[in-house]
């Protein structure tokens, strides 16, 4: 009977002895396994009185938003967040209204979250958003509001000028206005839903400055208008020169005649232009100058109430061409025979292709030069569609350069340098498209396009980045090319999903959204599958193009 508690009592130490080896061995062996990389992105956004597109820039993890002036920035509803890899979503809690009631992940809209929940924030300054998978990604969110002030009084000279920061607008009238008598015909000093005190309109006297209260959203602030004589009936001019136009803008006195005279600097006559091409809105007018000779220096003035101004010098852009637009000109690595080039042995490149992804193991380059040309001379380019490396490669080539191989996916370089304003993009194109039967759900929910005819794809864009933008189309870190990005001046495009025999000759209008700003880069890119940088298309779709040139008119 002893032994048999002894045993027993002897198997429990075994086995306690056992456990505890166990667990020492356990506490000395390292969990070196690595937690999947999801990275957390913000893909889509959309807040209150947003204006236009938000411009969401995945290398810094910044979002830009634009909003108008009739919501309320300190208490700004999100009525969508989109991420990336299901992200728990954790704003700031100092900026929330309600934090406990802000939903733990992104929504597609309100809809799909509980009606408690609460998703406004004071935007008022930018706004840190961590979005958290297996790691932190820390997002920046910064919100303008663009208000329309303005103060129109009668005699006025220019615009008024606004001193946000200290609350102060100061308006110039002539010497002939009493100060103690003035007509107010607008005032906008905050929002336009604000309720301004005392009633502008009912004001005449200011002969001091007025102050105002202005008051939306529960908050007041307090402006000053200042009125002020000026001895000059208009306010300098400006004049913006493009390629064959010239812009010319100035304040003048409310109720004054304009005219617009122009000629080349050294010529002795001045020509006046006609006053169809001048608008005077209130106390401002423009003028377009057209018929101008590029690279070309001119002289201009403004004739207000019959007296000359001062002569303002300015010179046209030069008419830039597109380097290689014939597409003649290609060459073919040494190393590598399959891999094609878009511009001359020992040439300085333009344009760039795809063609060292889709060569990387030995495959053939899908952009490359063909004698099938639009007029029988020379080359044109052929893009076409294949199934390279394990994926999906658009025909492609882009004004620009291939920097890597990120992976399986392409890094590349959008954008040469460029400062001139064409008026149109002429091309020559045929295209012969495949039905849709490649797509990837990593790159994007198109599976819906599978079966439908592909669409070739030809844009130009001019920009004033800074610097040419980085394109990456890896998931992790993905940056396209975005039409409404704020800093594209002028865009065109053309897509097309039906097929042609024989090269069509098209003449795209060149849209520019700003007169008065001068492009920095050109972005020129053809495709032969739209959804290519989702690697998303038809197998076999070919593209040819040749012959690309600028227009200036």
């Amino acid at each position: 009977m002893k032994r048999n508690i002894l045993l027993k009592m002897t198997g429990c130490c075994r086995l306690s002895l056992l456990m505890a080896a166990c667990c020492l061995l356990n506490s000395c062996i390292e969990n070196d396994v690595p937690y999947p990389y999801l990275v957390g992105q913000i893909t889509g956004i959309t807040v209150d009185g947003m204006s236009g597109n938000p411009q969401i820039q995945n290398n810094n993890r910044t979002v830009s938003i634009e909003v108008n002036d009739q919501v309320d920035i300190q208490a700004l509803r999100i009525t969508r967040l989109q991420v990336t890899n299901d992200a728990s979503v954790f704003p700031d809690t100092l900026k929330c209204l309600n934090v406990e009631a802000f939903p733990e992940k992104g929504f597609p809209s309100l809809d799909s979250v509980p009606s408690s929940a609460d998703t406004r924030i004071d935007f008022s300054a930018p706004v840190h958003i961590m979005l958290k998978t297996y790691q932190d990604y820390l997002w920046t969110v910064s919100v303008t509001q663009v208000f329309n002030r303005c103060i129109k009084l009668s005699k006025q000279v220019g615009d008024a000028v606004f001193d946000v920061k200290n609350k102060q607008a100061v308006v110039y009238v002539t010497e002939d206005q009493s100060l103690k008598n003035i007509t107010v015909e607008s005032m906008q000093l905050g929002s336009s839903i604000a309720v301004t005190t005392p009633e502008p309109t009912e004001v005449k006297d200011f002969s001091r400055p007025v102050i105002f209260e202005v008051k939306a959203f529960g908050r007041t602030e307090k402006w000053t208008v200042n009125v002020l004589y000026t001895d000059n009936t208009s306010s300098d001019i400006s004049v913006f020169p493009r390629t064959k136009q010239a812009i010319v803008s100035g304040g003048i006195q409310s109720g004054a005649s304009v005219a617009v005279e122009y000629k080349e600097k050294n010529a002795a006559q001045w020509t006046e232009l006609a006053t169809a091409n001048v608008n005077v809105d209130g106390t401002n007018f423009t003028a377009d100058i057209t018929g101008l000779i590029p690279a070309t220096a001119y002289q201009c003035r403004a004739n207000i109430n019959g007296t000359a101004g001062a002569t303002l010098d300015f010179t046209t852009a030069s008419a830039e061409m597109i380097t290689n637009g014939s597409f003649d000109e290609w060459s073919q690595d040494a190393a590598k025979p399959k891999l094609w080039y878009p511009w001359a042995d020992g040439g300085t490149s333009f344009w760039d292709t795809g063609n060292k992804g889709a060569t990387l193991v030995g495959g053939d380059s899908n952009s490359m030069p063909t004698e099938e040309t639009s007029n029988g001379k020379g080359r044109a380019a052929k893009l076409e569609s294949k199934y390279v490396l394990v994926k999906f490669a658009a025909g492609n080539i882009f004004s620009g350069s291939y920097l890597r191989t990120d992976v399986t996916d392409g890094v590349l370089s959008f954008g040469r340098p460029f400062s001139s304003f064409p008026t149109k993009l002429k091309i020559h194109y045929k295209y012969k498209p495949k039905p849709i039967d490649k797509t990837s759900a990593s790159y994007g929910d198109y599976a819906h396009l599978l079966g439908r005819p592909d669409s070739c794809f030809i844009y130009l864009a001019l920009t004033d980045w800074d610097a040419p933008l980085e394109i990456r189309t890896r998931p992790a870190n993905r940056q396209l090319f975005d039409k409404n990005d704020k800093n594209v001046i002028a865009y065109t495009e053309l897509i097309n999903g039906t097929e042609s025999s024989s090269y069509q000759e098209v003449e795209l209008p060149i849209t520019y959204r700003y007169t008065n700003r001068t492009p920095k880069y050109m972005v020129l890119v053809a495709t032969s599958s739209k959804y290519g940088d989702y690697f998303t298309g038809g197998e076999g779709s070919t593209l040819w193009i040749d012959d690309f040139e600028l227009i200036y008119e």
